[in-house]
């Protein structure tokens, strides 16, 4: 009965990400970590994330930003492996704490970005790559951080989706290898994994048609209330 409930929310997860560009992991993750704990719903949730990235990029594979893309990997792969060893040497009560903090603090943060308007360059992909890797490989989503970089780069609709999708995809991948050198994503665990995924990569294709007419304003409340109900929900768990 876990796994069908881990389904439906990976449906809706899925969906409403494929909409607004992110947000899968930050609703997913909460449900995650009461059905398996943090130790486990990390790398879960690490793999399901690969498979939401991909159906992204199939869906808009014609669209990605081949450039943007590679600027922001080459630092952003090396920092995702770094970010998930330090992951694994944390206690597992902390992971909670640190995921539910940062995305509560994402939510100014975001804010911020956004009424600075500030327009990117390659290399500020590059730059963004390795920070936005590192906070990736321990915390559970940096869409909130990365989806305003490539907005700046002048990417929009399709493009964005494709290529913000397709640069994240190569931090997860470099995540998922991370863990699965260290012992952490063992063959039940990546089975659950897949089973998360594949109804996030659902959601993204029934995103596709309804994509893009969510108006501005309703975005970014939508994407707001997602971060705080995430974060609020994983630092109950993590002091009940």
């Amino acid at each position: 009965m876990s796994f069908v409930f881990v389904l439906a929310a990976g449906l809706v997860a899925g969906t409403l990400s494929g909409i607004v560009g992110t947000g899968a992991s930050i609703m997913l993750m909460p449900v995650l970590v009461n059905h398996y704990g943090p130790r486990e719903a990390v790398p879960i949730m690490a793999v399901a994330a690969v498979m939401a990235n991909l159906s992204r990029v199939l869906a808009w594979w014609r669209e990605v930003d081949w450039r943007a893309c590679l600027a922001y990997s080459l630092t952003g792969i090396p920092a995702a492996a770094l970010g998930a060893r330090t992951l694994l040497a944390l206690p597992a009560h902390a992971v909670e704490i640190a995921i539910g903090l940062f995305l509560i603090a994402m939510v100014p943060l975001r804010h911020w970005l956004a009424r600075h308007q500030l327009k990117a360059q390659l290399w500020h992909l590059a730059v963004g790559g390795a920070i936005i890797g590192y906070l990736t490989g321990i915390v559970v989503s940096t869409g909130p951080l990365s989806v305003p970089l490539f907005l700046s780069f002048g990417l929009t609709k399709g493009a964005f989706l494709a290529t913000e999708a397709a640069s994240s995809l190569g931090l997860y991948l470099s995540k998922s290898v991370t863990f699965e050198r260290f012992g952490a994503l063992t063959p039940d665990i990546a089975l659950k994994g897949l089973i998360a995924g594949a109804s996030l990569m659902s959601g993204a294709f029934i995103a596709r048609r309804i994509v893009l007419r969510l108006e501005p304003g309703v975005f970014r409340l939508l994407l707001d209330a997602i971060m705080l109900a995430a974060g609020l929900s994983l630092l109950w768990t993590a002091f009940s």
